[in-house]
């Protein structure tokens, strides 16, 4: 039988006949994963910043369970100013103190109230105390205080008056004349860890600068790097327990005699100071003085030859020219190391 005619008009062309070019053609078009795409160099990567929304303070403690009942009779004449009862026996009230009702945990009780739209509103003493049961509708901030929390000299954290001196077993408030951040704490369960269990409770707190233990009599004294801190964590400590049922005595801690205590104390005063002025101070002018700015010191070094090559100004004229600036229409000049106006 005869093979039909191969002509041009037929479409049938022999596999013989099929050169690389359209082999090539034939593989591109038969191909099943897609071409990879260069990608666009003007096509910038955004990142995405996902924040989170604060949380309310959620109370502490349910308000129906709140009960205000008179201290029990312990004397023979009740005290209205100080209400409680005096003229009974004198007991040991170290050793009659009781556990505290409730703990704060930062973790979970913490929260925005109505004082964080209000600026230079304290903090919450029952929040410190975890017995607050306002929540969100509290009056004060339910938060630990930050670097950025100053108050006056003459108050503490939360809002209550110091004295000239502090009382005579170092309880309540404390002093105006000192800045105090180390605190006793007493009565402690004596082990071998005890450093290591008073720094997981006392962190808790706010950044500590340093704790010093007494193993033997099961005393400690910590010391945190901003007073504040140091002032909540004495309230919200008292009368608690670390890992035993021990109650804890929460002072304030008296002068340490160490002279090296003493001058870190005092540098430590001023490095705060310090800080504060640099906040206090615009960027740019805190970079010129620190020395950390380079366009600052060329332009300085500029200035200061007055267009005299190799001449560097000395300060009374610098302090001259300020003095000019200020005045605006007073002149002065330095002749003979005195101000003589022209």
């Amino acid at each position: 039988m005869d093979s039909p005619s191969q002509s041009p008009d037929s479409g049938l062309v022999p596999s013989s006949a099929l050169t690389s070019t359209d082999l090539t053609t034939a593989n591109n078009t038969t191909d099943l994963a897609p071409a990879s795409e260069t990608p666009d160099p003007e096509q910038k990567k955004t990142k995405r910043i996902i924040r989170k929304k604060r949380r309310p303070a959620r109370p502490q403690v349910d308000p129906s369970s709140l009960k205000h009942e008179p201290p029990p009779q312990t004397g023979t004449i009740f005290n209205i100013w100080f209400n409680k009862w005096s003229g009974g026996d004198r007991e040991d009230k170290y050793l009659s103190k009781t556990a505290a009702p409730g703990r704060c945990n930062i973790a979970k009780d913490s929260g925005y109230t109505r004082a964080d739209k209000v600026a230079g509103s304290y903090f919450c003493l029952f929040f410190a105390k975890g017995l607050c049961p306002r929540g969100q509708e509290c009056e004060y901030l339910h938060r630990l205080p930050g670097l950025f929390d100053t108050f006056n000299p003459n108050v503490d954290c939360f809002g209550r008056d110091k004295h000239s001196d502090y009382r005579d077993d170092m309880g309540g408030v404390g002093s105006f004349m000192r800045q105090n951040r180390t605190l006793y704490v007493g009565r402690i369960h004596v082990t071998d860890d005890i450093e290591e269990v008073v720094a997981r409770h006392f962190a808790e707190w706010g950044q500590v600068d340093r704790i010093r233990c007494l193993t033997a009599r099961g005393v400690a004294f910590v010391t945190y790097t901003n007073e504040a801190n140091s002032q909540f964590a004495k309230e919200a400590m008292a009368h608690q327990s670390l890992d035993h049922s021990e109650i804890l005595n929460v002072r304030w801690a008296t002068v340490d005699p160490n002279p090296m205590a003493q001058k870190r104390e005092a540098r430590k005063i001023e490095e705060q100071a310090a800080e504060a002025v640099r906040r206090a101070l615009p960027e740019e002018f805190v970079r010129e003085i620190e020395g950390r700015d380079p366009d600052a010191k060329r332009r300085k070094r500029i200035e200061a030859g007055f267009g005299l090559e190799g001449y560097e100004a000395p300060d009374q004229v610098w302090y001259a020219r300020s003095r000019e600036l200020e005045g605006g229409g007073g002149q002065t000049t330095l002749e003979g190391g005195g101000e003589i106006p022209y």
